[in-house]
């Protein structure tokens, strides 16, 4: 498995938990020595990459067959997390956080 060009430990690191999320799919589908993995992730931290790249691995895996849909869809990991950042408001620093009170 290859990340932006370099292998997944070396792109990781010593993080055994992010590289089981990772393999996750693979692992549920018994497909970890039949296929190649190259991936191009961007934006957010590592452990966001990872969840990035556990979520298009399932997807990959669906398109290929089927049948992995049940497995795959009861371990939650076909559904994308739907958080994003929220919007500066105006008025205010950013989202949430002001500008500096002062009574006097």
């Amino acid at each position: 498995m290859f990340v932006n060009g370099k292998t997944l430990q070396a792109y990781i690191g010593n993080r055994p938990a992010v590289e089981m999320m990772i393999y996750r799919p693979l692992v549920l589908t018994e497909n970890q020595d039949k296929y190649d993995v190259k991936v191009k992730a961007v934006g957010g931290g590592i452990v966001g990459q990872s969840g990035a790249i556990r979520h298009g691995i399932s997807r990959a895996l669906l398109k290929s067959n089927e049948e992995y849909k049940s497995v795959l869809k009861s371990e939650g990991l076909l559904t994308r997390d739907a958080r994003v950042k929220e919007r500066k408001k105006y008025g205010r620093k950013r989202a949430r956080k002001r500008f500096q009170f002062s009574k006097r």
